[in-house]
């Protein structure tokens, strides 16, 4: 079973490295890897710290059990404020270096991987996303129609994270929801619990009716604000609605649209009027949403490219450049291949 929420791993001094990696390796032997694919993990994440050490001046790697189509994995994204790289796919020939050392590591870590991709530019840094999984997987897979990610942390020296992020699919319709509690800790965490399960029992398909339902739900708990984005496959159009701060954007080939959502609490004092904003698809177009854990004026501008890669670096991007720290943070993106 998949975590909700990464676990944010110093790696900003050789002095982590030994428990970063008996963390990691601990997971994977929880996921159920086989001994000869823990080995390759620990193999990965040795790689993962060993280039933080040698060319970012270190970094943090964020780490959480994932699972995919029944079978377990871990997730590892790698994230610096390092020099970054001109050329990514040189760097990943087996044989160059650029610190005289024998240039394998980025190589290895591809071919051990199941998913292993990166972002980089010049003198911003780098996002390198890394999914091992118990079992290997067809070397072909087919496209998803639907591809849904997420980075979810809590505020630093916190161990429950108030923020969450659900998705379900429904016959109809895709939906997402995004969470905050209000303040961090265990009770902000346990008011975005209990609203993500009301989300994801509830069989309504309106966003407004979805909301007022996870409000009646959450009642009992400190109340939170929430977004709820219901994409319906046979309209082929968003359909958005949202209480309190979360910052929700539509960016497609033609157009960006900034979603508002309504003043509120969920779970205290939820609007008697609630509108939906629809947008309707268009191919390339995805969508994010943003927790106030991150500066109100984020944007995906300054990463040209990089939404042809797993969204995945798209969110961790985000994190890295406008996570305010002082709270949980989280980003989750969406993106259709209809």
């Amino acid at each position: 079973m998949g975590r909700r929420t990464h676990v944010a791993l110093r790696a900003d001094d050789r002095s982590y490295f030994a428990m970063l990696k008996k963390e990691i390796h601990a997971m994977a032997v929880e996921a159920g890897f086989s001994e000869t694919r823990v080995g390759e993990t620990d193999i990965i994440v040795a790689e993962l710290t060993s280039n933080l050490a040698k060319h970012a001046g270190g970094g943090t790697i964020w780490v959480k059990a994932v699972e995919e189509d029944g079978v377990p994995g871990i997730e590892l994204i790698s994230v610096d404020n390092g020099p970054g790289m001109q050329d990514v796919t040189r760097m990943m020939t087996d044989g160059f270096s650029t610190k005289n050392t024998l240039g394998h590591g980025l190589g290895a870590m591809k071919r051990m991987a199941d998913v292993f991709q990166v972002f980089s530019q010049k003198d911003w840094g780098t996002v390198l996303l890394v999914r091992v999984f118990a079992e290997p997987f067809a070397a072909f897979r087919r496209p998803p129609k639907i591809e849904v990610r997420s980075v979810v942390l809590p505020k630093p020296t916190e161990e429950a994270c108030g923020d969450g992020f659900f998705y379900k699919e429904t016959d109809d319709h895709y939906q997402l929801f995004l969470g905050d509690g209000l303040g961090h800790g265990a009770d902000a965490a346990a008011a975005v619990i209990k609203a993500g399960e009301a989300f994801e029992t509830c069989t309504e398909t309106d966003p407004v009716s979805i909301i007022r339902f996870v409000n009646d739900k959450v009642k009992k708990t400190r109340g939170l604000v929430g977004t709820v984005a219901s994409f319906c496959k046979q309209r082929r159009v968003w359909q958005i609605v949202g209480v309190g701060n979360i910052s929700t954007k539509v960016y497609g080939p033609s157009f960006l649209k900034n979603y508002m959502s309504y003043n509120g609490i969920i779970g205290l004092n939820v609007p008697n009027t609630l509108n939906v904003q629809e947008v309707a698809y268009e191919r390339g177009q995805y969508l994010v949403m943003c927790s106030d854990g991150l500066k109100s004026r984020w944007d995906t501008i300054k990463y040209p490219g990089i939404v042809r890669y797993d969204l995945s670096l798209l969110a961790a991007a985000l994190v890295k450049d406008f996570a305010r720290y002082t709270d949980d943070m989280s980003v989750a993106a969406c993106k259709l291949n209809l």
